[in-house]
């Protein structure tokens, strides 16, 4: 069995990292742009448990998915022959509806609604013929009853048919309303904290002086009580009869096992904002997650946030600042945005682009807007993307 977990382009070695972390063999595990496959050894095969597995602790991909079938396919006769072949009637139970969506990489095969109608045409024939229908048969969709969300892959004429077993994407954690003007995805958010190199309860404090709805300083407190981020939300897999809700409550249940939501006594986390509503928001969304007890937010300019200010606020001489700050076109100009990005570095770093004594910086930004905003070259960047924005996490630490 092979589970697909797609990914935020930059984010994919964290993704492996996710999977060793929940039990899974490095061996088993293969990185490509966007995607990371996990091979599920026959003895181990569990389609329920693996799906549901992956599902809760996967922090930093997308969405989850399972290969029912790949076939090779230069022309559209192909498709339609190898898609009919596969097990459709082992996984679109009776009565349901399915969509089917899909892209195509650097295959001869590139016209995507074609692709679409074809999977779909091979997958009723199939069905059709599983139950004793005739060729000309016709299947019933009743969208009460359930959906299966079909999604194809074509990359170097290689043609992967998969059922997302997520339905909304794993960003979507549960603790957090769409109320912020940008919010930052949680999985991207997690992966900054990862790429940031943050070690929790060490001797280095986190804060983000544009902390906005939190998301950065709630995914780092999450990980560092090893709490599963799909604890708190559903599935579109609960509604497959193959897997269903059990195996969600069960996952759930092997997650309280391992996490520890105790607060701790001093303060590693701490965000700020200019804006009370993005403040009083950022703290119900800690609350919502469980880490309202971790985190310590006020309202505040955030040049303001000087290292001796932090250094007073968290007790600690180590800081990490990482943050997101408004991006040009986003919420302001890109003059406004390169103002901000020169404030923070003239707070952070000095004159030479050393950052300032026990402080590193982590900030991401589109492309190298940054860097040439504030002069300096990062000492460590990472490619990543926010959305459908090309972005670049640029990391200062040398003194």
């Amino acid at each position: 069995m092979k589970i697909v977990v797609t990914s935020l382009f930059g984010l994919e070695s964290l993704i492996r990292e996710d999977l060793e972390l929940a039990g899974y063999d490095p061996s088993d595990i293969k990185v490509s742009d966007g995607v990371v496959t996990l091979d599920i050894p026959d003895s181990e095969v569990s389609l329920a448990g693996n799906v549901a597995r992956v599902n809760m602790w996967v922090r930093r991909g997308e969405r989850v998915l399972f290969e029912i079938g790949s076939f090779r396919a230069e022309a559209f006769e192909e498709l339609f022959d190898e898609a009919s072949k596969l097990p459709w009637n082992d996984y679109i139970p009776a009565g349901y509806a399915f969509t089917v969506n899909g892209y195509s990489r650097k295959s001869k095969l590139f016209g995507i609604s074609a692709c679409q109608s074809l999977i779909k045409k091979a997958a009723v024939k199939s069905l059709c013929r599983a139950r004793n229908l005739g060729d000309n048969g016709i299947i019933s969709e009743d969208r009460s009853k359930g959906v299966v969300d079909i999604r194809f892959g074509i990359v170097n004429d290689i043609v992967s048919v998969m059922i997302d077993t997520s339905g909304d994407g794993l960003h979507k954690r549960g603790y957090r309303p769409l109320t912020h003007e940008a919010p930052i995805r949680e999985t991207l958010a997690s992966g900054m904290v990862s790429l940031s190199r943050y070690k929790p309860f060490g001797y280095e404090a986190m804060a983000d002086p544009f902390c906005g709805s939190g998301t950065i300083l709630i995914e780092a407190a999450l990980m560092a009580c090893n709490s599963a981020p799909g604890k708190n939300r559903h599935f579109a897999y609960e509604s497959l009869p193959y897997i269903g809700e059990k195996a969600r409550l069960r996952a759930v249940e092997e997650t309280l096992d391992e996490e520890d939501m105790t607060p701790p006594d001093d303060c590693y986390y701490f965000g700020s904002d200019i804006d009370p509503k993005a403040v009083a928001d950022a703290k119900k969304n800690a609350q919502s997650a469980g880490v309202g007890g971790f985190i310590k937010f006020s309202t505040a300019d955030a040049f303001t946030r000087t290292p001796e200010s932090l250094k007073t606020i968290t007790g600690y001489d180590r800081q990490l600042v990482i943050t997101n700050p408004p991006y040009g076109g986003r919420l302001m100009t890109p003059e406004e945005a390169d103002e901000i990005y020169r404030g923070i570095a003239s707070t952070y770093l000095t004159a030479e682009g050393k950052c300032r004594k026990g402080i590193r910086l982590s900030v991401i930004s589109p492309d190298d807007t940054f860097e040439r905003a504030c002069g300096h070259k990062a000492d460590k960047r990472t490619k990543l993307y926010n959305g459908n924005i090309k972005c670049q996490l640029n990391n200062y630490f040398k003194l």
